[in-house]
């Protein structure tokens, strides 16, 4: 059996992760993303390999210093029902914990994966506005059918940003 692990990826595996948003993309599951956008935000990223081969990916997305997203979380179907989706999302938790941040959320159409990892449904207008920035892009906005999950790593804090309020450390 050939070694399998989750890690960040390297630029030219950027592609292979363009190929599985696109797929899903194309089930109507999620966005697509442009591959400048995805060597932008690689960091962002986690995958899934296998004999050189990325068969899965997340990304943490970081909004501001209390929020995160997590997005973009697909496995390749032959490989679904193994937990690479749990483990791809919980490194993706780890590192929102290591980084200090107190609330993770997603926008998504499985909301049940989300529900099995300590996620529980909110009303996605009680996110912070610029969390939809990416919504525009969508063919379903303003009609979106997602559900918005979060799960509180820590006792979660809106900022004054969030809430439309400039803090003293805007004013400047």
């Amino acid at each position: 059996m050939s070694e399998a692990f989750i890690r960040k990826p390297k630029l030219k595996e950027m592609k292979a992760v363009k190929v599985l948003i696109d797929g899903e993309a194309g089930n109507g599951a999620m966005l697509p993303r442009p591959i400048m956008e995805l060597y932008e935000t690689a960091r962002d990223f986690y995958v899934y390999v296998e004999e050189n081969e990325v068969l899965g990916c997340c990304a943490l997305h970081i909004e501001m210093e209390n929020l995160a997203e997590i997005r973009s979380i697909v496995v390749k179907s032959d490989q679904r029902g193994k937990n690479v989706g749990v483990k791809l999302l919980q490194a993706c938790m780890d590192e929102a914990d290591d980084l200090g941040i107190e609330r993770v959320y997603a926008l998504t159409r499985v909301p049940d994966f989300f529900l099995k990892h300590e996620f529980i449904e909110i009303d996605k207008h009680k996110l912070p506005h610029k969390v939809f920035n990416d919504c525009v892009r969508c063919p379903l906005f303003p009609d979106c059918d997602e559900v918005a999950m979060v799960h509180d790593l820590r006792p979660y804090n809106p900022s004054a940003f969030e809430i439309g309020q400039r803090s003293e450390d805007d004013a400047t």
